[in-house]
Formats: C-alpha cells, sequence, structure tokens
C-alpha cells in the first residue's frame, strides 16, 4: 500500500495563491484614481461588451482583473446583495466596506476549500462620499484579504510598476482630465524602461464616480468625444451627459 503524497497546509496555501496570481497577472491592469470630484476608473479593454469597470450602487463601482466569467460572477452577486440591503433596510446602508466584506467571506471560503480551485480574480470596490476625504477605495485579493487603499490602486498586469509610477506623480485636487491624462501614462509604461506605447480611446474602458452629478448615481461612463476632450486635455465635464445616454449599467 503506497502512502499518499503530503503537502502542508502552508505549501498548498502558498501553492494556491501563486496559482491565482499568475493568472491576475497574465490580464491587463485596472488602475483606480481619486480626483477633486470623485473617482475614476481606467482600464485598458478593447470590448464594449465585457465591461473590467461596472456600477453596484448609487455611490459604489466595482473594478476588476482577471477571469472575466469569475468575477461576473462576483459583480453580479454585488449587485444582488447591495439591492436586497438597500430594500429591505435603507439605501444609505449600502457601503462599499460592507460590499467589501461580503466578497472577502466569498473569496476566502471559495480559497481555502479543497474542492475547487481559488478565483483567478483582485477586485476594487470604491465608494464617492461627499468630499474627498469620505471616498473609499478597497482592494481585494483572490485569498479574501481587503486592502484600505488611498488615491491610487493599480490591480493585474505591471500592477507594482504602474503603482509606484503613480504614487510619485498623483496629487490631490487634480483635475479629471490631468487624472485621466496620468492614470493612461501608467498603463502605457513599459516595465523595461522601453518606449511607452500610445493608448487609443479605442483601447481604453473608462468610468468615473462623480459627487457633482446631481442624480442619486454617481456612475457613469466616458465615451466618445468627452473621452477624447479629456485626453486632450479639455474641460472636466464628466457630470454631463449630453454626450453620452450610456450613464451606468442598471441593476441586474
Amino acid at each position: 500500500m503506497s502512502t499518499p503524497f503530503y503537502v502542508s497546509p502552508q505549501q498548498a496555501m502558498a501553492d494556491r495563491a501563486e496559482y491565482a496570481r499568475k493568472g491576475i497577472a497574465r490580464g491587463r491592469s485596472v488602475v483606480v484614481l481619486t480626483y477633486e470630484d470623485g473617482i475614476v476608473f481606467v482600464a485598458e479593454n478593447t470590448s464594449r461588451a465585457l465591461h473590467k469597470v461596472s456600477e453596484i450602487y448609487d455611490q459604489i463601482a466595482f473594478a476588476a482583473v482577471g477571469r472575466y466569467n469569475e468575477f461576473e460572477n462576483l459583480r453580479i452577486g454585488g449587485v444582488r446583495y447591495a439591492d436586497l440591503r438597500g430594500y429591505s433596510y435603507d439605501r444609505a446602508d449600502v457601503t462599499a466596506r460592507g460590499l467589501a466584506n461580503v466578497y472577502a467571506q466569498t473569496l476566502g471560503t471559495i480559497f481555502s476549500s479543497v474542492g475547487e480551485k481559488p478565483y483567478e480574480v483582485e477586485l476594487v470596490v470604491a465608494e464617492t462620499g461627499r468630499t474627498p476625504e469620505d471616498d473609499q477605495i478597497y482592494r481585494l485579493t483572490p485569498d479574501g484579504s481587503v486592502v484600505d487603499e488611498k488615491n491610487t490602486v493599480v490591480v493585474g498586469g505591471n500592477a507594482d510598476s504602474i503603482g509606484s509610477y503613480l504614487g510619485q506623480r498623483h496629487r490631490t485636487g487634480m483635475t479629471l482630465a490631468e487624472a485621466l491624462k496620468l492614470a493612461v501614462d501608467g498603463l502605457a509604461r513599459d516595465p523595461n524602461g522601453g518606449t511607452a506605447r500610445t493608448l487609443t480611446t479605442d483601447q481604453l474602458e473608462v468610468a468615473v464616480l462623480d459627487r457633482t452629478r446631481p442624480q442619486k448615481r454617481k456612475f457613469k461612463r466616458v465615451l466618445g468625444a468627452q473621452l477624447t476632450r479629456l485626453l486632450e486635455g479639455g474641460a472636466n465635464d464628466a457630470a454631463t451627459d449630453s454626450d453620452d445616454p450610456d450613464v451606468g449599467d442598471l441593476p441586474e
């Protein structure tokens, strides 16, 4: 009778974390930055149907990298959680921190389960408040860990290199155009020091949580002519909806 192969729990967890990390690193990065009127999300994404950035609730948005089917399931679950909690109690009871805790429990349970592989996803849950000091950004790793981020966060791809670049250049009070240009410059950098790429509007997915919008829902996608103007250093006009009727994702 053969002896079963033994792997220590520490080694098993390390192997699962490495498996998930490699899967996430194959995807292209998503950048999240604060600016004077809210939070901007910038992802390198050529698809107009498969979004990396989506609305969850009134002032809460979700960004993810990794396997699309896995983070899409998490997004839908987050929308249902938010709708149920807001309906059962009060809309103000739906917070990014509460949603991050729910995601952390789900990811942690899957990560520690021996019956299934860990999710190859990394998430960002963000909420804009009444003032910049009230903004909240949480990053969630595949093992369910939650990191409270400030001002900038990068997930997927060359996250360390881009994050260092943004951390050195981000400042409080940036306009949307300035924050967007910084995010695109970070995504376009060559981590090996080579010539930076040129990213066009067709290669970018951009959305904002804009606290100045008069609507209860603060999420808006930035597309078309408006995105082109902002990349060219135009006016900070994300609060206007005249350029594009797509002002957010409807709840599932």
